[in-house]
């Protein structure tokens, strides 16, 4: 019997949302037998699993039935007054609670920012290399991604400036602390320059911040939203704080933006989880954040500087290696004759996963690179995994002979 062949006709948005590399490579990664240094995670090694138990244990006993039932869009309040006192005493900037809006993540809030900005065929500005779940969300409503270099010292705004004089664009969209996939920081001067230029080009900036508070070297420079906050939309989660699994994360924009979100939010997913919101409220009241802050700052500088030592190490003398001072990526540039395709090909056999600096390009020209998460692996696994990556280089340098 012949069987029929089914054709859905999915729609032209649909269709133009690019597979994430990731996502279909992290199915790869649950073998137990390989060592990943491709997702973003953070090292489940360190989540406050037994603080939240309790907690979780808590509002369930004492507010359960609040916990479980449908609540307003805008987000558990106690939580939101958290999110305005840390921003008072971390960023010296003063923002209200119906200025913030929790979100599924910080995912969903660019999921809800293309949803209310984007028509089909609009510009939007985006760093190259850039991060791969902002090209995926913003890609389902149809833009133009225009790419914007970034430098050693954060996006180029000389560029910038020189697009949008022939642009016409809504927003820049840019990961200024720790930047995913490169780990480079804005400069001081990169940030006031920006700042200034939105003014200049009428722009907004949509600053996702998911690792601002993972700095574990160097100093805490002020971000967009206290440099230029009319034109910021900024995005923080909670997922690298704490944990992903718990999915929030929030936005802080002007009211105006913010009751758009809002509407945009409701026709998604009404609000977001009540439960996870009041077990992260709660948890922030009674232990805080510091000292928790204070273990992941310790333990992923000390994988950062182990993996970047090792590869100094054991890769060609011609790598270029970005140092980050805080988050958890570092990006590795190889020499042309060193193929980063063929290298992922070699690692994979020896069991060894990463990112190749080509997913995240936002232009035609791709970067024979790497991006390595170095948060997520133990130490022994980053030894072990540099050096077999090393080995990989080495075999494909002979191969093209």
């Amino acid at each position: 019997m012949k069987t029929e062949t089914v054709f859905y006709e999915f729609s032209e948005r649909t269709n133009s949302i690019p597979v994430s590399f990731i996502r279909e490579i992290l199915k790869v990664a649950s073998s137990k037998d390989l060592i990943s240094f491709a997702g973003g995670l953070p090292n489940a090694a360190f989540f406050p699993i037994k603080a939240l138990q309790e907690i979780s244990n808590k509002v369930i006993k004492e507010d359960g039935a609040k916990a479980l039932q449908y609540n307003i869009t805008e987000g558990y309040l106690p939580l939101k007054e958290w999110i305005v006192k840390w921003y008072r005493t971390k960023r010296g900037i003063d923002v209200s609670p119906d200025e913030i809006l929790i979100t599924s993540g910080s995912q969903q809030g660019l999921d809800l920012i293309g949803k209310i900005f984007i028509n089909k065929g609009d510009q939007i500005f985006m760093e190259n290399p850039g991060y791969l779940g902002a090209i995926q969300s913003f890609s389902a409503y149809q833009p133009e991604l225009i790419p914007i270099s970034l430098t050693s010292q954060g996006i180029d705004v000389e560029e910038l400036n020189e697009k949008s004089t022939a642009v016409k664009s809504k927003f820049i969209y840019g990961v200024p602390n720790f930047q995913n996939p490169t780990g480079i920081t804005y400069s001081a001067e990169t940030r006031l320059k920006l700042a200034r230029l939105l003014d200049d080009k009428k722009l907004l900036f949509v600053e996702d911040d998911p690792y601002g508070d993972i700095r574990f070297k160097g100093k805490v420079l002020p971000g967009l939203l206290t440099l230029n906050k009319k034109r910021t939309i900024h995005l923080g989660s909670f997922s690298k704080m704490i944990s992903p699994g718990l999915r929030l994360g929030w936005i802080i924009a002007n009211k105006e933006i913010i009751n758009k979100l809002v509407l945009a939010k409701q026709a998604s997913d009404l609000h977001t989880n009540m439960l996870s919101q009041m077990i992260v409220s709660e948890f922030l009241r009674e232990y805080g954040i510091e000292d928790h802050l204070a273990l992941l700052h310790k333990e992923y500088g000390k994988r950062c500087d182990l993996m970047r030592s090792l590869i100094q190490e054991f890769f060609p003398n011609t790598t270029e290696v970005s140092q980050p001072e805080g988050g958890m990526f570092m990006w590795v540039k190889l020499p042309d004759e060193y193929p980063v395709k063929d290298i992922l090909e070699e690692s994979i056999r020896a069991g060894i996963l990463f990112v190749p600096g080509a997913e995240f390009c936002t232009s035609s020209k791709k970067e024979n690179a790497m991006r390595l998460n170095f948060s997520n692996a133990s130490e022994e696994e980053i030894l072990l995994g540099i050096v077999k990556i090393g080995m990989a280089i080495d075999k494909c340098r002979k191969k093209g002979g």
